[in-house]
């Protein structure tokens, strides 16, 4: 049962934690701390991606749906944490999920962010929707999940990858 009430407040709220939020006040801080309360043991470090955001001119931003702790936790154990000036997590988008438009504008209000000179790279197709309405170049890392294909049928992604790692450092030995 819980797994069928996950998925249905995912549809049809934008993310499991919005939906019991709206339907059982359920707290968003509590929620991220208990979802997020994993063993990152399995994240190994990840030296090439690295290696190319390093070769990457300009500004990173993380742009999640999770929290800024879970955030940090991934990127340190990537090794990759130092290249990012920031995240812009589900709280500072008053916990309304990617992919509403409102939640992009604030976004590139709160970075500074020139839409038409920046790039999102997602794994959910949908995410690259408002994106690209804004005119960012898309990048969609291909998934076997439902969730992260659906919406890939669109116009709106400009690039499909399956690791970003070995496509960033493609891009950058160019």
């Amino acid at each position: 049962m819980l797994s069928v009430c996950k998925k249905t407040y995912f549809k049809d709220h934008g993310n499991t934690m919005r939906g019991l939020m709206i339907l059982h006040g359920t707290d968003p801080s509590h929620y991220l701390d208990f979802v997020h309360d994993i063993d990152l043991s399995p994240v190994a470090a990840a030296p090439g991606l690295d290696r190319a955001l390093h070769r990457i001119e300009g500004r990173k931003v993380v742009f999640t749906n999770g929290s800024t702790r879970h955030a940090e936790r991934v990127m340190k154990k990537l090794g990759v944490e130092h290249h990012f000036e920031g995240i812009f997590d589900i709280m500072d988008a008053e916990c309304i999920p990617k992919p509403e438009p409102v939640v992009y504008a604030k976004l590139v209000d709160e970075y500074t962010i020139e839409p038409k000179r920046s790039v999102m790279i997602e794994d959910m197709a949908r995410n690259l929707v408002p994106a690209a309405a804004m005119g960012m170049t898309t990048v969609w890392v291909r998934t076997d999940s439902t969730w992260g294909q659906d919406g890939s049928d669109g116009d709106h992604i400009d690039h499909v990858i399956d690791d970003l790692s070995a496509w960033l450092t493609d891009l950058t030995q160019c």
